[in-house]
């Protein structure tokens, strides 16, 4: 099995609510965008570019987080 397909399968929860945390602020920032440019094209292409960051650092950050409480666990603090 590859690397990428492993990956997904022991994260499927995880990146099922990334997607999800995705689509919403997607909308949210193309909201955002429209009403403080008045640009259509401006809004779309913000909304897209920044969530897309952010998408990939909250995956990252939950991993991070994850790991942790398994320490904790672990450890019995």
């Amino acid at each position: 099995m590859s690397l990428v397909r492993r990956v997904a399968r022991q994260n499927q929860t995880m990146l099922m609510k990334t997607g999800s945390y995705y689509l919403i602020h997607i909308c949210v920032a193309a909201l955002v965008a429209y009403a403080v440019t008045g640009n259509l094209w401006a809004s779309l292409t913000l909304s897209l570019l920044e969530p897309t960051v952010q998408a990939v650092a909250f995956f990252f950050h939950e991993k991070a987080w994850d790991q942790a409480g398994q320490r904790v666990v672990t450890q019995g603090v």
